[in-house]
């Protein structure tokens, strides 16, 4: 046998746990922005698949964002909470001036990132609304809003890496 030879499938769902654990680092920020609100210069990007199963949003964001959103959490978000049992968290934004709650399964999210301290993760999104439910903890309590500026959706492309030139 080579060293060379490529490794067969694994058995073992590595893949999936990892996504698993990491996932569980975004409920745990999450929460704590819910109980004290986001400490100094944190803020989240939060990028997630629209079109999960699992995923609820006005229809007006869904048409704008059919495969995929980012949200910011800073300034101006409500009623933000993780529910362990489902397995998702919500949140109050404003749109437009419009509030707008979206419920985002964790097997929805693409991405998670706090530029304040230039930490960021990606994900496989779990397409099957009958994944595995993560344990069941008890949810959040929610923390007192202070509106400060509209929310905004951007893109992530200046966090992405560029592939390395050859040259």
């Amino acid at each position: 046998m080579s060293d060379d030879a490529s490794p067969g499938p694994s058995l073992i769902p590595y893949e999936r746990w990892t996504d698993d654990a990491l996932r569980e680092v975004v409920a745990r920020a999450l929460e704590l922005a819910a109980r004290k609100g986001l400490p100094g210069e944190h803020h989240y990007y939060l990028t997630f698949r629209t079109d999960h199963p699992e995923a609820k949003l006005p229809g007006h964001l869904r048409a704008r964002y059919p495969q995929e959103m980012t949200i910011v959490l800073q300034h101006q978000f409500e009623a933000l909470t993780v529910d362990r049992a489902q397995n998702l968290f919500s949140v109050r934004l404003y749109f437009g001036g419009v509030p707008s709650t979206l419920v985002v399964p964790f097997d929805a999210l693409t991405g998670f990132a706090d530029p304040a301290v230039r930490f960021g993760l990606r994900f496989q999104p779990l397409m099957d609304a009958a994944a595995e439910p993560a344990p069941a903890q008890p949810p959040a309590a929610e923390p007192p809003a202070a509106p400060e500026a509209p929310a905004q959706v951007v893109s992530l492309d200046a966090f992405r890496r560029k592939p390395a030139r050859d040259g």
